[in-house]
C-alpha cells in the first residue's frame, strides 16, 4: 500500500518528538543568550526521553520496521537533544571561541559515534528476541542533561568564575561516550534516583537563578 506521509505515526514516538522539539527551541535560546531557559529546556529534553521508551513498550502490536524506526528516531533525536544542543550552548556561553568550537565538535562526533553504536548493539539483542538490557557500553548521551545544568547553576551565581569550566566538561564527557565502559542499566529504584536528581535541579535552577 502506498504511504501518504513517509514514516510511522503512534503515541510511542510523540516524547521523543516533543524532547527533539524542546532541544531545537533551547539551541535558539542559546544562540539569542538566553541560558535558563535554554537549560530548562535541555532538561525537558532528558525528562521526554526517560520515558519515551516506557511509552513505547506499552504498545505489543508494533512489527519489526515500527521496532526499527523507533530505534533510529530516538537516536536521531538524541543526537539533536544531547549532541548538538550541549555543544552549542557551551560554545555561545563561551564566547564563540574557535578552541570552544573545536571540542563541541569533537564532543557531537562522539555522540554520533556513540550513539550509531548503540544503535547497532540494540539491532541485534532484538534480533535474538532479548528483551533486557542489562547494561549500556559507554555513557549514555542523556547524561548530559544531569551534568550541564550544575555547572551552569555554579557558573551563573559566579561560584565557578571561568566558562572553561564548561570546555573542559564537554571534553569529557565526550570521552565518556566513547571509552568502552561498562554501566549497568539503572532498576526501578536507580531511575527513581535519578528523577529525584532531576526534579532538585529542576527546582534549583528557579531557586538560585542567577545573573547570566
Amino acid at each position: 500500500m502506498e504511504r501518504k506521509i513517509i514514516g510511522y505515526y503512534s503515541y510511542t514516538v510523540v516524547l521523543t518528538y516533543l524532547g527533539m522539539l524542546s532541544a531545537c527551541v533551547g539551541i535558539f535560546f542559546s544562540i539569542g543568550g538566553n541560558y535558563f531557559l535554554a537549560v530548562l529546556l535541555l532538561m525537558i529534553s532528558g525528562i521526554c526521553d526517560m520515558f519515551d521508551g516506557t511509552v513505547a513498550s506499552t504498545k505489543k502490536s508494533r512489527d519489526e520496521n515500527e521496532k526499527r524506526f523507533g530505534i533510529q528516531i530516538d537516536s536521531l533525536s538524541d543526537l539533536v537533544s544531547f549532541g548538538v544542543f550541549p555543544a552549542i550552548f557551551v560554545y555561545m556561553i563561551s564566547g564563540a571561541e574557535y578552541s570552544v568550537m573545536a571540542i563541541a565538535c569533537a564532543y557531537i562526533l562522539a555522540a554520533l559515534i556513540r550513539l550509531a553504536y548503540f544503535n547497532v548493539l540494540e539491532e541485534q539483542r532484538q534480533s535474538r528476541k532479548d528483551n533486557r538490557k542489562k547494561s549500556y557500553l559507554g555513557v549514555p548521551v542523556t547524561t548530559i542533561a544531569l551534568i550541564l545544568p550544575p555547572f551552569y547553576m555554579l557558573f551563573s551565581n559566579n561560584i565557578l568564575a571561568n566558562t572553561i569550566c564548561f570546555t573542559v566538561m564537554l571534553g569529557l564527557v565526550a570521552i565518556g561516550f566513547i571509552f568502552p565502559i561498562e554501566i549497568r542499566k539503572p532498576a526501578s529504584v536507580g531511575k527513581m534516583v535519578i528523577i529525584v536528581i532531576g526534579v532538585l535541579e529542576f527546582i534549583s535552577l528557579f531557586i538560585f537563578r542567577g545573573a547570566v
